[in-house]
């Protein structure tokens, strides 16, 4: 089992949330020994196939979603967030498969949200150095589902699916809990439906996590392993930049790092967070009236 010296998490925020921690493939095969939140758990099934999560001597709440088994430390006010479409016979369900990112899980779900990084850093797949602007959006935190939503995104993307020429991408940002996030778009193959991309974070400690993209489209032609190595090839791109932003932790005083418009995403996700009173996977809060005496 996977050993750390990192301090288990013990903010109430963090914990009363579902996480991913393994796929139902993955546990079939084997037993999975990982982390999550600091706390080495353990994942196995029983001869019936039924998923049980242990925390030490303690059995953990489970639920199976989306080809995934999900746990939790705490007790949730909410059950795992609900992808309508993952209910849809005809969509094609794509697991991209985990990747390891030394960053916290915040770093990641914001960069998932930026739109101004396509061109600098997927330039030819989903955007281009010559349209580098990001067009005004929509923000909001939905309060009767505390979530936070963007809507009426658009940006011009070279090659906006493993199948698809360049045009206009029209996108829709969900972050139904603090670190699971999902992005909707019109898709290329039917503009009267939307594809359905979901990114499964798995906290391991406040700078490690594990994520991994999942993917329902309404794409006929394409082949799995294009869908999934299209979609690889994106996140790896991410990775490099993810990886490199300093300070790992999420930062969540609007002093610390200056925005520009288009980045409204980051503000309303970086607000909801400090509002909720998050401080696990984020750049601690000074006191008021003491930042300026440090400088």
């Amino acid at each position: 089992m996977t050993t750390s010296t990192t301090t288990r998490c013990d903010d109430p925020v963090v914990l009363n949330q579902w996480y991913p921690v393994c796929s139902e493939q993955e546990v079939a095969e084997a037993a999975v020994y990982t982390r999550l939140l600091g706390a080495d758990v353990e994942c196995t099934v029983d001869a019936d196939g039924v998923p049980t999560v242990r925390d030490g001597d303690d059995t953990l709440p489970v639920r199976r979603r989306y080809g995934f088994v999900w746990t939790t430390l705490g007790t949730p006010e909410k059950d795992v967030f609900t992808i309508d479409e993952a209910d849809e016979a005809d969509r094609r369900y794509v697991p991209c498969g985990w990747m390891t990112l030394r960053s916290s899980p915040g770093r990641v779900v914001e960069n998932f949200l930026d739109m101004a990084h396509f061109p600098f850093v997927h330039t030819g797949i989903l955007g281009g150095e010559a349209a580098t602007e990001v067009a005004r959006y929509t923000w909001e935190i939905r309060r009767e589902t505390d979530e936070v939503w963007a809507t009426d995104c658009t940006f011009f993307q070279p090659q906006m699916s493993a199948a698809s020429e360049g045009s206009f991408a029209h996108l829709t940002y969900r972050v139904p809990n603090p670190y699971q996030v999902m992005l909707y778009r019109i898709s290329p193959a039917d503009p009267t439906r939307l594809d359905a991309i979901a990114l499964f974070v798995q906290p391991i400690d406040e700078t490690v996590c594990r994520a991994q993209p999942v993917m329902y489209l309404v794409d006929p032609d394409s082949s799995h392993t294009e869908l999934v190595q299209f979609e690889q090839v994106i996140f790896l791109q991410d990775r490099i930049i993810v990886e490199n932003q300093r300070p790992l932790l999420l930062p969540l005083d609007p002093r610390d790092e200056i925005p520009t418009r288009a980045d409204a995403s980051s503000v309303t996700y970086r607000r909801w967070l400090k509002a909720k009173g998050l401080r696990w996977g984020a750049v601690p809060l000074l006191p008021a009236g003491t930042r300026g005496a440090d400088a």
